[in-house]
């Protein structure tokens, strides 16, 4: 396999840290917009099989003469969200294997936007699932943690935890504390404003997909391994647009621990219209406020060890086990920023979205994974990369029950 990683930012470059000490890659090229950044990666892991380049992922054509010029055969969307189609039809017009770890931008319904999707999250790739199918090209598509993993864990339930599936609620939660910043997110706030700010979307069989207000529905739930009681509010993600095509279940949801100041914080963004990707004219200039508020709070892949505690994914399964009696599993994955900073000198958030594309590339290579399509990490056999997960790459997963 010959890797193309488009994104040399906080998960672009931890995968490439993560996959350094894999044997199933011939070579990696890390691209970037700046070139310098990919070039300080790798020349940071000194790995012969390493290497950095410049890319434009704004254009599809950039991206498809990458691809031929390296000879990559795969490639890994690590850019932010609004990149997802020109890499991905970059990806289809060279031919190569494409993952991601978020997919195709959503648009709210333009007059019930708290009710009714409009544009859904994914809806542009899957309208090109038939054409990449025909070409017998693979698009895995939400493969980083979540979506990624707790899609896995979907699968994983449906196929050897339970005979019939009531919910799957995607859980996300952490005790990270950021030392000696106000307010510094673990991860890019340009995703964070987009998925938080956006409406919600739940998934019921008898109802199809359907929205609510910004950070409906808060629940207490409570993490293991130490993390304790997190209050979670509905949020927009991926799983609830994937989990349903591949998994029998009546009700699909996504709840994130935001926390009070942080729902504070983004609502105040988005009263302010700094939440706006549009640009706006200031002294000349034109500037999109979003990237305005980006560029004012620290790079995520910048902070380490001002970072301390740790952060959980994990998919919440309530139903009826395989022995007919009710059964409710917790299947998660916890990491501690002090063991991902000592292991590859990255921190938590970002290190546990980069561990599961590195998981999956091994499969596709090995041919444990395959398929042609836009497929969601459900479509996959779960065993072997939870097997591979924790034996190859010393990465535990824990199965709760409650």
């Amino acid at each position: 396999m010959r890797i193309l990683v488009v994104g040399a930012g906080g998960v672009g470059s931890a995968f490439a840290a993560i996959a350094s000490r894999r044997d199933f890659f011939e070579s990696l090229v890390l691209c970037d917009i700046d070139v310098d950044r990919a070039r300080r990666t790798a020349d940071r892991l000194g790995d012969p099989r390493i290497t950095a380049a410049g890319i434009d992922a704004s254009s599809a054509q950039a991206v498809a003469d990458a691809i031929a010029s390296t000879g990559s055969d795969c490639v890994l969307n690590a850019a932010d969200p609004r990149f997802v189609m020109p890499i991905f039809d970059g990806c289809f017009a060279a031919g190569a294997t494409y993952l991601d770890m978020a997919m195709s931008l959503s648009r709210p319904h333009p007059t019930n936007p708290y009710s009714e999707v409009g544009v859904k999250l994914g809806d542009e790739q899957f309208a090109k699932s038939d054409a990449w199918a025909e070409r017998g090209l693979l698009s895995l598509s939400g493969m980083g943690v979540e979506p990624g993993l707790a899609d896995v864990f979907a699968r994983y339930a449906a196929d050897e935890l339970f005979s019939s599936i009531d919910e799957i609620g995607v859980r996300d939660g952490a005790n990270l504390e950021v030392a000696g910043y106000e307010f510094a997110p673990t991860f890019s706030i340009w995703t964070t404003i987009e998925e938080c700010l956006n409406p919600p979307i739940i998934w019921e069989k008898d109802r199809g997909w359907f929205t609510t207000e910004p950070f409906s529905e808060p629940e207490v739930f409570v993490f293991p391994e130490g993390i304790g009681p997190v209050e979670c509010v509905n949020v927009e993600h991926e799983e609830v647009l994937l989990v349903p095509r591949w998994v029998d279940c009546n009700r699909v949801t996504f709840k994130y621990g935001l926390g009070d100041e942080f729902i504070d914080v983004l609502s105040t963004l988005h009263k302010l219209g700094l939440d706006r990707t549009e640009p706006v004219t200031v002294r000349g200039q034109s500037v999109s406020p979003r990237d305005v508020v980006a560029a004012c709070l620290p790079n995520p892949a910048d902070l380490t060890d001002e970072i301390s505690g740790k952060t959980c994914a994990g998919t919440w399964v309530t139903g009826t086990g395989k022995d007919g009696a009710p059964r409710e599993v917790y299947l998660y994955h916890v990491v501690d920023n002090a063991e991902t900073l000592a292991r590859d000198g990255a921190q938590a958030v970002v290190w546990q979205t980069a561990i599961f594309p590195v998981v999956a590339m091994e499969l596709i290579a090995s041919g444990a994974w395959s398929g042609a399509g836009v497929l969601g990490p459900e479509a996959m056999p779960p065993v072997p990369f939870l097997d591979l997960l924790r034996d190859g790459y010393d990465s535990p997963w824990g199965l709760e029950e409650r």
